[in-house]
């Protein structure tokens, strides 16, 4: 970490600079984060308070929300203190810290997401095996190795991003510390000291997108040969809430990495930047519970029970 002495503090890209504007978003912000730490915490109090729910299937989903909250407590905390106090400034070390949380939960929950899809293909094709080769202890295996790994891998990434000499000024045309907008502020072609970790991410992203993809063409094949309209319906049903959580977290992603070169607006910066970082952790809860019977089953036991309790 050479640039600790040249570097005190990074400048963010700021939604706006009149005041109004400014306290208008940290009020949506603030709404925005609230529902996301409530319902995913609803989520996983829910999971973990229900018997019905210790299946794999709701362990992987308890995962999920801790990666979402995790993921939106990075970005969007910051952003509303720099506009409640009308200020653009991140230290060095926090934005160390910003880059290294982002890309540790971001990448976790890719590969968290591969592995819920591999615990769809056993429920679906392989029904009979579902209890054996999802058991507790693998289960537990599987979940330990997404966290460990990604962990691992952020520490690299975040390591070799900031060992690069910058000399490009430090602001960052983000509203958060990320990775690509740091690397513009690196000296000449020094930045290419990253490009090895660059081809083994984006090797390793494809290869858990081509085992998500082969794991749904599996299931629909399965799906197809199941002769009733209503098993066809209740197998798709059990697919469908991963299936568009995977859609919404690529979707974004790809938006906001392969945009065409035109989109380099701030504004629109910002708003793609929105849709990948903020966006998810609000959406997925209310995907899985909308879709799932059991799920909400055991999220109106536990609001009827915290009602309760009040009263």
């Amino acid at each position: 970490m050479s640039n600790g002495s040249s570097l005190n503090e990074f400048l963010l890209l700021a939604f706006t600079d009149t005041r109004e504007l400014q306290l208008l978003h940290f009020s949506l912000f603030l709404a925005i984060y609230l529902a996301a730490i409530v319902c995913n915490s609803l989520i996983i109090t829910a999971i973990g308070c229900d018997h019905r729910l210790h299946t794999p299937m709701y362990f992987f989903l308890l995962n999920l929300s801790l990666l979402d909250i995790g993921s939106i407590s990075t970005t969007v905390p910051k952003s509303m203190a720099n506009s409640l106090w009308d200020t653009r400034a991140i230290s060095f070390w926090g934005c160390v810290t910003q880059v290294f949380l982002f890309v540790f939960f971001m990448s976790a929950e890719y590969s968290l997401l591969t592995v819920m899809a591999y615990d769809r293909y056993v429920a679906i094709c392989r029904p009979l095996h579902y209890g054996i080769l999802l058991d507790s202890r693998t289960c537990v295996k599987m979940a330990a190795a997404a966290w460990a790994s990604n962990f691992l891998y952020a520490l690299l990434h975040t390591g070799n991003t900031f060992s690069i000499p910058l000399c490009q000024g430090n602001v960052v045309e983000q509203f958060f510390c990320e990775i690509p907008q740091i690397l513009k502020l690196s000296c000449s072609d020094s930045y290419l000291k990253e490009a090895d970790v660059i081809v083994v991410s984006v090797c390793l992203a494809f290869g858990c997108f081509v085992f998500i993809v082969v794991s749904y063409v599996q299931i629909f094949r399965a799906v197809l040969r199941i002769p009733s309209q209503q098993g066809q319906y209740k197998a798709f049903s059990m697919c469908l809430p991963h299936l568009l959580v995977v859609s919404l977290f690529l979707s974004t992603v790809v938006s906001a990495y392969l945009k065409p070169r035109f989109i380099s607006s701030p504004t629109l910066v910002l708003a793609v930047a929105v849709l990948y970082s903020v966006l998810p952790p609000v959406v997925n809860p209310f995907i899985y519970s909308v879709r799932n019977k059991e799920l909400r089953d055991g999220l109106n036991k536990l609001i009827h029970l915290i009602i309760f309790q009040q009263q």
